[in-house]
């Protein structure tokens, strides 16, 4: 790779509690800011997002909602929209409806591969407030061609999950208060890199199988006794350093504890339908068991009442398991109106 004037390709990371922390980020930025700034947020799949027009009012520097086909220009921020990843290629921005990534789509992780096949050393990586540990690995990816890597302080961020998972997955990412990383940005822009970097085949594979919207071709890893939360289907497991990633065929991507909480929330939806379907029998049966008495059917009758009995037993047993049960998701509620 050429030399470069800075490192000039910033993508950001943030999910619940993370739409101050970008307003907080974009405010600091400078308007000569000699980077192209790429920023998502975990979003519903449905509606519109104010975040671009957000950002575009907390500082000098313009953000716009991302454009598949647009060519990245230096001072100018781009974010995702909702249900569509965003990746780089060549210099171009692409919006592609590919596989979920931890249940997220867009999501952190496949940005940043993209990003850090695109730049290289060039590449600036920033993980700001969030649950779970989306973006930790495309940490790690950013770091392993060359690039750099901060992270919000996770004493100051809303949630501290996806900082402290993007610490414990780097060697080199600092630590820093969200107005803080707005100078180092500006420093590192302004720092001049050079050097070769080993493009990770196994990466670029992994982003185009995001660029075709589809993972036709069978996943690498060893097969487990595990299925997709997504979609049902078999799970393969990867080692990526320290850490295991999954994917099934289809493309779905997870990581350990992505994977965890998908799991929980498929676990939900399952012991919902049964306490649903139970409620119906203990009407039914409740129904039932009155016809019965007012033909004079007693035995029926108590039968159908020691059923319906053993019925709300199941059902309570039911609920209680449903209570137990922690999602660890990321949530959306703490994103306002982005």
């Amino acid at each position: 790779m050429a030399a470069s004037n800075g490192r000039d390709l910033v993508v950001v990371a943030a999910s619940a509690g993370g739409v101050e922390a970008l307003r907080a980020l974009t405010a600091e930025l400078p308007a000569d800011l000699a980077a192209a700034v790429l920023v998502v947020l975990h979003l519903p799949a449905r509606g519109e997002s104010a975040l671009a027009g957000i950002l575009d009012r907390a500082g000098p520097l313009p953000v716009t909602a991302a454009r598949d086909g647009e060519v990245l220009l230096h001072g100018r921020v781009h974010v995702a929209p909702p249900d569509r990843h965003l990746l780089v290629k060549d210099g171009v921005i692409r919006l592609v409806r590919g596989p979920r990534y931890n249940g997220h789509r867009p999501a952190a992780d496949p940005l940043f591969l993209s990003a850090a096949l695109e730049g290289g050393p060039r590449t600036l990586a920033v993980v700001l407030s969030g649950t779970l540990d989306d973006g930790a690995r495309g940490s790690s990816v950013v770091e392993r061609h060359g690039g750099a890597v901060a992270v919000q302080d996770p004493g100051e961020s809303t949630f501290d999950g996806m900082p402290r998972a993007a610490l414990a997955a780097t060697r080199n990412a600092e630590s820093l208060p969200v107005r803080e990383i707005a100078g180092w940005l500006v420093r590192q822009s302004r720092t001049p890199v050079t050097g070769d970097f080993v493009r990770d085949e196994s990466v670029e594979q992994e982003v185009s199988r995001y660029m075709l919207a589809a993972g036709s071709e069978a996943h690498e890893g060893e097969l487990t006794a595990l299925s997709c939360p997504e979609c049902g289907g078999p799970v393969y497991e990867t080692a990526t350093g320290p850490e295991m990633y999954y994917g099934c065929r289809v493309g779905h991507a997870w990581t350990s504890k992505g994977l965890a909480a998908g799991q929980a929330e498929a676990v939900e939806r399952a012991l919902w339908t049964a306490i649903l379907r139970l409620e119906e029998r203990l009407r039914l049966l409740g129904r039932m068991a009155e016809r019965a008495e007012s033909r004079g059917s007693n035995h029926s009758a108590r039968r159908l009442r020691q059923d319906a009995e053993e019925t709300g037993q199941a059902l309570e047993t039911m609920r209680m398991l449903q209570g137990r049960i922690d999602s660890a998701g990321d949530d959306l509620v703490s994103h306002g109106n982005a």
